[in-house]
């Protein structure tokens, strides 16, 4: 590495060409940053006792630093928006100035000729910067003075407006503008690809420019170290697809996640959202190793964002699949795409039959959406689905997938239909996230004719209105209030209706009866109102009863035979067992059990998903794993928190940091505790070890 300090329009002179590789970003300064080097660049012009303004690095590739017959363009890997930017100044510039030279050095003909064009070239060797994609054509235009093409570049017609306007404003006072130009500073630095390591340099730099996205960083962590040809074989056949592909806005966003669900897929880890691309460097250099594993490694990625483009995006042909993909996304069950994704996977390949893919979608829908009805936290769902392939049994797929929905813990449960219905028919529905959500599927579930739910809006037949009329009131008896702060956002009150405004707060009868009434109701949530001739609190209730019957057949749960399940579930090895009696402090009559049992009791009642395993060296409680154990001793517990010291609040200064200190249990906290009395303190340290460990996972909804 070659790295020196230079003005810029110098750097620019005397270097024949630049070449922005492939696979790097396209322009994409917006009018702040612009807005910004153009401030910078007048402010210094003007003031004649700063001598110079550094606007960054511009970091390239040559295949020589010394070559003297012929200089190659040289591939720029960091400063592109910099370069891009004063050449759209220098532009606006040279067309501004005309015959006139306000600063020596500074004529239309001496920009062109030095800085923006190579006028003894030809062809695209003509011109100082070559951009990519449809940034290439439009900057190219606008070189020649020639109208933009189309598809033009958004970001450099607007930039170079901008830029054209600020240079007319200045009208001939233009020596500020020119000697701002002519101390711009930069360090050029010159990067030998036989020599340096082009990303790791990269990746260190301190950047000036906009931040790059881990889409960014992994895109030119797989492509920069290749030769060009190479480059651009991936790019065009795999990458830039890819890149099509997904949504345009926030396209940094989406493929980070997207990448993050491939990686939970390929390594059963799921990485931290702010370290997806480090995680993935450490899988690529396992998988690409030769320059055909860097082949296979993006063709894999490309087949994988092909599903998940199906799934994610709405991009599904298949009317069946296309729907139970739209259902999970106004769900949001984001958490579920690493096991979908290897679902999918296997439907291409012809390994799951397109009928059991449905089902399966199907079940994890009705999953996620039981568990929200029931009000079941949500944390472990995204380690659910990311370890969920490891219990699948291929030659028996769908019957190994409900099998082990069936059989998850507690915590995990997929709740049976008497829970749901329970819960579906009393929980506030109205105010519930996902509420198009479930009317519309409960509307269209089995319709060929869909009915647009997204068109009517939500009847509350019970109004909402506090001062009810006195027809309601005597509908409703005198505990009028008591059932409509019960019943008024639940599943037998709510329904949908194109005549909103008419129903108003009319009384049921009249609603019924009316033109566009219930009785005249097409909607299948509205059948059964026209027998109805009260509207109180036992109609509410019975038509919550029958919706939710309903519902459980709508997200209907898996169906297996006891004897099926025992036969798809993998026969554990038996582990050997340990009881109390193996911890004879804590034992029946043991010293320690008064305070072991109270303990027990506080710890387990945190939470219904706290579990207790006995050990042969302790008790352990764990939720997603343990976070407390406890070892017992002849005078007192010492319990071991799985948690890092530093991250434990502890007033009393009782904790003792174990970090690199043998003991049993684990984590890196331990606490020795002898009386009850310590016990309220000592179970507000425990709360933290358990909290802890259950904010380390997401919801979804």
């Amino acid at each position: 590495m070659k790295a020196t300090e230079a003005k810029l329009l110098d750097f620019l002179k005397k270097s024949p060409q630049f070449v922005i590789p492939i696979y790097q970003r396209t322009y994409s300064w917006t009018e702040q940053e612009c807005r910004q080097l153009w401030e910078d660049i007048l402010r210094t012009g003007a003031n004649n006792s700063v001598s110079a303004h550094f606007v960054g690095s511009i970091v390239y590739i040559e295949k020589g630093l010394y070559q003297v017959m012929a200089q190659p363009p040289l591939l720029v890997i960091d400063g592109q928006q910099r370069l891009t930017s004063v050449m759209l100044i220098l532009e606006a510039l040279a067309r501004h100035l005309g015959e006139t030279e306000p600063v020596d050095g500074f004529s239309a003909r001496k920009l062109r000729s030095y800085y923006l064009l190579n006028p003894l070239e030809e062809g695209e060797r003509a011109f100082k910067l070559l951009l990519t994609q449809t940034d290439k054509a439009s900057l190219l235009a606008l070189m020649q003075q020639k109208p933009l093409p189309t598809p033009k570049s958004q970001r450099i017609a607007e930039n170079y407006t901008f830029f054209e306007d600020r240079v007319k404003a200045l009208g001939g006072d233009l020596v500020s503008l020119c000697n701002g130009l002519a101390k711009l500073v930069i360090v050029d630095i010159a990067l030998n690809r036989d020599q340096d390591n082009p990303q790791l340099i990269f990746e260190s730099m301190n950047s000036t420019g906009r931040e790059l996205s881990q889409a960014d960083l992994i895109r030119n962590y797989v492509l920069m170290g290749l030769e060009p040809v190479h480059q651009t074989r991936i790019y065009e056949d795999n990458w830039h697809p890819m890149e099509v592909a997904f949504p345009q806005e926030a396209y940094g966003s989406h493929f980070d996640g997207f990448m993050r669900h491939y990686l939970t897929v390929k390594t059963g880890e799921i990485p931290n959202v702010r370290d997806v691309y480090a995680a993935f460097k450490a899988y690529a250099r396992e998988k690409s190793g030769a320059a055909q594993g860097v082949d296979d490694l993006v063709a894999d990625i490309h087949i994988f964002a092909d599903h998940y483009g199906k799934m994610a995006f709405g991009k599904e042909q298949d009317r069946d699949l296309a729907l139970a993909f739209q259902d999970l996304r106004d769900l949001k069950v984001d958490v579920a795409y690493p096991f979908l994704l290897e679902l999918y996977a296997d439907y291409v390949k012809g390994v799951l039959a397109k009928t059991d893919f449905v089902r399966a979608v199907r079940l994890v829908e009705a999953y996620v959406f039981r568990r929200a009805i029931c009000a079941i936290p949500p944390n472990s769902l995204n380690k659910t689905f990311a370890t969920f392939a490891r219990e699948l049994r291929k030659d028996r797929y769908l019957e190994s997938i409900e099998a082990h929905l069936m059989t998850l813990p507690s915590y995990r449960r997929f709740p049976n239909d008497d829970e749901f219905r329970l819960e579906m028919s009393r929980r506030d529905l109205y105010n519930f996230r996902s509420r198009s959500y479930w009317l519309r599927r409960l509307e269209n579930d089995g319709r060929k004719e869909r009915v647009p739910v997204d068109e009517y809006t939500i009847e509350h037949i019970l109004p909402q209105n506090e001062n009810l009329s006195v027809e309601w009131r005597s509908a409703l008896g005198e505990d009028w209030q008591t059932v409509q702060e019960t019943w008024l956002h639940t599943l037998g009150n709510l329904t949908l209706t194109g005549y909103n405004a008419e129903y108003s707060d009319r009384p049921f009868l009249e609603k019924r009866d009316m033109i566009g009434g219930f009785k005249e109701s097409p909607l299948r949530l509205n059948e059964g109102l026209a027998a109805v001739d009260a509207w109180n609190e036992a109609a509410i209730r019975d038509r919550a009863d029958r919706l939710a019957i309903r519902a459980a057949q709508v997200w209907s749960g898996p169906k297996l035979s006891p004897a099926i399940v025992a036969e798809l579930k993998p026969k554990a090895v038996k582990a050997q067992e340990f009881t109390l009696a193996d911890h004879p402090s804590v034992a029946v009559g043991g010293s320690m059990r008064p305070l072991f049992e109270a303990l027990r009791k506080e710890v387990l009642a945190l939470d219904p998903c706290v579990t207790e395993e006995i050990v042969k060296s302790y008790i352990a409680f764990k939720a997603e794993t343990n976070f407390l154990d406890v070892v017992a001793q002849a005078k007192r517990l010492r319990l071991s928190f799985n948690m890092k010291f530093h991250e434990l609040h502890d007033e009393k200064g009782m904790a003792r940091d174990m970090t690199n200190i043998g003991h049993y249990g684990n984590g890196d906290v331990e606490i020795a505790v002898s009386s009850i009395e310590e016990l309220p303190y000592i179970m507000g340290l425990v709360r933290q070890a358990f909290e802890k460990q259950m904010a380390e996972t997401e919801s979804p909804l």
